[in-house]
């Protein structure tokens, strides 16, 4: 008599959806049967372009996994990568797949002590940079054991200041002195290949930790949802930091065997000049995007699909590109939701749920399942290290917090269903700032303020968002000056705005400070923020106004 099956939907997920496969696994799988094909394309500002093919591409990062070998990185070590867009920055987070290590891709725009977090928190064992960081890191991560200098920086020559300083360390060109090809090692799915920090509502990031089977998910989901193929060209500026560039660009493309465009960053100037030379068929644009090539002649180019977050009719019509409805974060790794590209759906919805992830929308009040066209809080489901991420790196309270027992992720965003069907966003946590392209804690800011001015400066302050016409929204700060200090608010004003861009990324660091008599309150005596918003839209109109 056989016995009876004893099923666990989470083992068979980590056993057989990516078997035999991770990320070196592919990237040799398009060297070997495509290996004239582009896969990356570099545009810097200065136009000399460079291209890798897929075989060009698996030579090249083998030959620096070596030197990473070489540098004493092994299986499991955390490597940080602290750069901007170049073809460096994504050949060495590729040769670090290959050695069975962990790329921790962290964002350029931070400074000071949030290097030194970066570096501490991660365990990172080395560091790859660029001219212009590496002063900074060298004086803030001191527990990093080496440094590796580009050339340049992402294409445009090093200050002498800053080549003097790199003048110290080993440069790009060492790492390719110890092999052509690295050692193979058992391909295991599981295996953390990626650490990305995102802010979420926490004073400090979280390490989230993505595995090759994220990776593989990523690629074959993202390519799947935008139908695309390996005639495909997706022109990347976002930061390759981020899961958009990594995850949405890299891995999608990489999965279907396409090519990658990848710009040092946006420019309104270069960018219907660059879609145009390479017949750029995919873009993930940001409303910034937008605003700064609204005014252009459009060429007669066009693109196939634009990832826009929410359907924008208005873009489709304006520029004859489709919109792609989809939502996602860090720790979905790619699209959880998405629009049918081959179907149209209403204006602003964020598409449906993508196959793979369980959605729910609860009433916080109740716990229940909202109805069709109430708000409720996010939440998703799917195997950790496969549809969602890992975990947050040395932060089990942040994991218990973020977790369900049986395994549903809170997001922190609300949505509703629309009785269409369709997914919309509703009011997001107020106290993450969307800035950009970038996610920014208000309780960071919030400390950062406190530990700039000490005891007995303000009796109470608050960071919110104020409407930005090209970044959508900034940080201000509304603040109370105590009655005991020698300061004035000009006074105050002045350290707060020098401390913050001494101490901040430019992304965090507010644009103006406002002072009050008295907060406006909520229930339980806590700060009214939306008013507080409302108030700062406000000075932000009559400001414009006043120019």
């Amino acid at each position: 008599m056989s016995a009876t099956p004893k099923f666990d939907r989470k083992l068979s997920s980590e056993l057989y959806e990516f078997a035999g496969k991770d990320v070196p696994w592919l990237a040799k799988y398009w060297a070997d049967h495509t290996p004239d094909k582009e896969f990356l394309i570099w545009e810097p500002r200065d136009g000399n372009s460079k291209t890798w093919t897929y075989g060009d591409f698996w030579k090249e990062i083998n030959k620096v996994a070596c030197g990473l070998i070489a540098k004493g990185v092994k299986k499991g070590d955390k490597l940080l990568i602290h750069s901007e867009n170049c073809p460096e920055m994504m050949i060495a987070w590729y040769a670090s797949a290959i050695v069975g290590s962990v790329a921790v891709t962290t964002n350029t725009r931070c400074v000071g002590d949030e290097l030194t977090y970066f570096a501490e928190h991660s365990d990172a064992v080395g560091c790859i940079t660029q001219p212009k960081f590496i002063q900074a890191l060298a004086e803030n991560a001191k527990s990093l054991p080496w440094f590796v200098v580009t050339d340049d920086n992402s294409g445009e020559a090093a200050e002498q200041a800053e080549e003097d300083f790199a003048a110290s360390y080993d440069r790009w060109a060492a790492l390719y002195n110890s092999g052509d090809e690295a050692p193979a090692r058992e391909v295991e799915p599981m295996l953390p290949v990626g650490i990305q920090f995102t802010s979420g509502t926490t004073s400090r990031p979280k390490a989230v930790v993505h595995t090759h089977a994220n990776a593989m998910w990523g690629g074959r989901s993202g390519s799947s949802n935008l139908l695309a193929t390996s005639d495909d060209r997706y022109l990347c500026f976002l930061p390759c930091f981020h899961v958009n560039a990594q995850s949405w660009t890299f891995w999608t493309m990489m999965w279907c065997g396409g090519s990658i465009v990848l710009l040092p960053k946006f420019s309104s100037s270069k960018f219907w000049e660059v879609s145009t030379k390479y017949q750029c068929t995919l873009a993930s644009m940001i409303p910034f995007c937008f605003k700064a090539i609204g005014a252009q002649q459009i060429p007669e180019h066009s693109y196939r699909v634009w990832l826009t977050g929410v359907k924008i009719h208005g873009v489709e019509d304006y520029w004859k590109v489709k919109t792609f409805a989809t939502w996602g974060m860090t720790e979905t790794v790619t699209h959880a939701t998405r629009s049918d590209i081959r179907m149209d759906c209403p204006e602003m919805n964020i598409g449906v749920p993508s196959p793979g992830y369980e959605f729910a929308i609860i009433d916080p009040e109740t716990g229940e399942y909202c109805k069709p066209g109430v708000n409720g809080d996010l939440y998703i489901r799917g195997t950790r290290g496969i549809h969602i991420f890992y975990e947050y790196y040395k932060n089990p309270e942040a994991m218990k917090k973020s977790f369900t027992e049986d395994g549903w992720f809170q997001t922190g965003d609300m949505a509703r269903l629309g009785e269409d069907g369709f997914m919309y966003f509703a009011d997001r946590d107020k106290d993450v700032l969307k800035v950009g392209a970038e996610n920014v804690s208000a309780r960071q800011v919030e400390e950062f303020i406190g530990n700039l001015l000490g005891q007995g400066v303000l009796d109470e302050h608050a960071v919110v968002a104020q409407k930005h016409d090209m970044l959508d929204e900034v940080p201000v700060v509304f603040a109370i000056k105590s009655p005991w200090t020698q300061m004035s608010e000009d006074e105050i004003r002045d350290k707060i705005m020098k401390g913050c861009e001494e101490g901040l990324a430019d992304f965090k660091r507010p644009r103006a400070v406002y002072f009050m008599e008295e907060m406006p309150r909520a229930t339980l005596e806590k700060v009214a923020k939306n008013k507080l918003r409302e108030l700062a839209d406000q000075y932000a109109d009559e400001e414009k106004a006043a120019k």
